[in-house]
């Protein structure tokens, strides 16, 4: 059987569904299914594909709280075509009753992370017992026992990065154990961290370099997959809300220990360094690389070329820069969602609900065409973003030729018109009519205009950088979605990771412009250091490591914009009661097309609130800590 196929209904017809209780708190007997599903191979395997189908669905933007709990994008209120329930997060709803995105018992688009790990055990704990699944190969056994020993280790780190500090569970307990020997207290982040990066050390040393049959096997974990995932988890431990917070250096368990670690230790960013920088050199030996798109059939510019090169770095199934995709993980409604309505001369055209609305914030963050900031850059004035002004003859692949914007759409770097639909912009696709990035689809949402109905989102900006540009309307008001595995790490996020490690341990340097920069070359930017000192206001910016970091935070932000980075990244940097407490905002959408200025006025639609320490981490639900008194709550929850 197909691997992808046993995946995909693991969930729903393995023989080895188990009781949703948390495994803290009940150890289910289920010895008789145990027993059958290690007797050969084609029984194992299935509890193999039951092992991985925990893996969070982060394509799915209802469950990914990436997309519903920060402030890259905002929604309708009420909702329009899209379950916003975890929403809720981003708008300071949060709950100890029953939390949103609950990956600790399972619970609104999240699977228990424990009942994974338990799961994880019994494979563990029967297959490495050669006397079990007797037809298996040991070539077979040693790579089997190697991924799952990398979802082991994953599974904790979602907790981890949900929970701070959780109780690490690394053998699943015999149905008679003893009720107190099951409520496990939660371990310090340091002894997390530790446990984590040791199965993962073991899961490298038993993976293959790649799949064996990648028609059937790719996103299976491979060792450059569990290296990049080393480098990342170390490099959340090197970062403030794990390395020395002093936030919670008062947060102690029952037994008064503490459970984060106060001194800050500069030796992680040295060992995140050099994590991220070994799973480069994997990488590349592989032949991964940054992707590069290899052209069409007919002729187009440089500059489409260039802002190809970004979305399908992300779009483009197992593309040359993708090292982990996950094939759990659907991307249909990420793509209807973040479609406009851009072909007036299709019926389907109607059948999407842009509804995932980049917010003016996010916008601004993009470069100017020179590299640096909006607000740096010496050459060009930003200081009005709603003033309106004409695109040009020579702006036309990036703009609607003669069409009045926004001040704030001009002059921007590639990944901007890459990345964001906007109103007076260029969409290309793959079926432009055309037959070139010349007189392609056009983005225009004024009431009156094409693209201009109700569903137009309510910033008026789309999420272009996610739909596939093989995205087709059809007749009879449908359309062709090409599904993309979603990109769990590329390459790009290797280069940031090892960046940021090395100039925090130990400054700016060559290493750390070279990574930067080979990222900007890719985007058509020059380099930081050229492009500070010609552009910027600030031109010694990247030469110090504060500066430096500056840059490279913006970098991560602008790179990974809309892949589900920055909700992360804000938390580990402990920025997100910096930017989480500020204005959503975006344009009028309720002015017609024969009024842009007024269209072009800036909206607030809500003030997030986010409470520090105690929105950094997810709080455990209330009726846990009844079953097991060994727990303690999060600081402020």
């Amino acid at each position: 059987m197909r691997f992808k196929n046993i995946l995909q209904i693991a969930l729903a017809t393995s023989i080895l569904s188990l009781s949703s209780c948390n495994f803290l708190d009940v150890t289910p007997d289920n010895l008789p299914t145990v027993d059958n599903a290690f007797t050969r191979r084609s029984e194992a395997i299935k509890y193999l594909a039951t092992c991985y189908s925990y893996l969070p669905n982060d394509g799915e933007p209802t469950q990914n709280v990436a997309y519903m709990g920060g402030d890259e994008l905002w929604y309708d209120f009420p909702s329009v075509s899209i379950t916003t329930t975890n929403w809720n997060i981003a708008r300071g709803n949060q709950r100890v009753t029953d939390p949103y995105v609950n990956y600790w018992d399972g619970g609104f688009g999240a699977k228990s992370m424990f009942q994974a790990i338990r799961d994880c055990n019994i494979f563990l704990e029967n297959v490495v017992d050669e006397n079990k699944v007797r037809d298996l190969s040991i070539d077979e056994r040693q790579s089997w026992l190697g991924e799952v020993e990398f979802l082991k280790a994953y599974y904790h780190f979602i907790l981890l990065r949900h929970y701070g500090p959780i109780p690490i569970t690394d053998a699943s307990l015999p149905v008679n154990t003893p009720i107190e020997e099951t409520q496990l207290k939660r371990a310090p982040v340091d002894d997390v961290v530790d446990f984590i990066v040791t199965l993962l050390d073991s899961a490298i040393e038993k993976l293959p370099q790649a799949v064996s049959a990648p028609v059937t096997d790719l996103g299976r974990i491979t060792k450059p997959i569990a290296m990049a995932i080393k480098a990342k988890v170390l490099l959340y431990a090197a970062s403030p809300l794990f390395n020395g917070n002093p936030d919670y250096a008062t947060f102690v368990d029952k037994e008064g220990e503490v459970l984060f670690n106060p001194t800050y230790d500069n030796s992680k960013w040295t060992k995140a360094a050099e994590a991220a920088k070994e799973a480069i050199e994997m990488a590349h030996s592989l032949g991964v690389k940054l992707y590069e798109f290899p052209g069409t059939t007919f002729p187009i510019s440089e500059t489409t070329e260039i802002q190809m090169n970004v979305r399908n770095a992300v779009t483009e199934a197992w593309n040359s820069e993708i090292i982990w995709g996950n094939p759990n993980s659907r991307t249909w409604q990420m793509q209807y969602s973040s479609m406009a309505q851009i072909d007036p001369n299709s019926a389907g055209n109607n059948s999407v609900h842009g509804t995932m609305a980049p917010t003016i914030k996010i916008v601004e963050q993009f470069y100017t065409k020179n590299g640096v900031p909006i607000d740096e850059d010496k050459t060009l004035d930003f200081s009005n973003i709603t003033l309106l002004r004409t695109a040009t003859h020579d702006e036309r692949y990036n703009l609607i030729e003669n069409y009045q914007t926004a001040r704030l759409h001009f002059d921007r770097e590639n990944r901007f018109y890459a990345s964001v639909g906007f109103d007076g912009g260029i969409w290309f696709m793959e079926n432009t009519p055309s037959r070139s990035d010349e007189d392609t689809f056009k983005s225009m949402f004024r009431l009156g205009q094409l693209g201009s109905s109700s569903l137009v989102t309510v910033t008026t900006y789309y999420t272009k950088k996610l739909v596939n540009w093989k995205f087709a309307f059809k007749d009879g008001n449908s359309n062709h979605i090409e599904e993309y595995p979603f990109p769990m790490v590329r390459l790009a996020d290797l280069y940031l990771m090892y960046a940021e490690a090395l100039n925090e341990s130990e400054g700016p340097s060559a290493a750390v412009y070279e990574y930067l920069d080979l990222i900007r070359k890719r985007a058509g930017l020059q380099g930081i250091q050229d492009s500070w000192s010609t552009y910027s206001l600030n031109p010694g910016k990247p030469n110090t490591k504060e500066g430096l970091r500056q840059i490279i935070q913006r970098e991560r932000n602008i790179e990974l914009c809309f892949e589900g980075s920055r909700f992360w990244d804000l938390r580990r940097w402990k920025l997100a009661a910096q930017e989480l407490n500020k204005n959503i905002t975006g344009w009028d959408r309720t002015q017609d097309k024969d009024h842009p200025a007024l269209f072009y006025t800036v909206n607030t639609f809500f003030r997030q609130r986010f409470i520090a320490p105690r929105d950094y981490f997810w709080p455990i639900r209330e009726s846990n800590l009844l079953v097991n008194p060994n727990l303690v709550q999060n600081p402020g929850w």
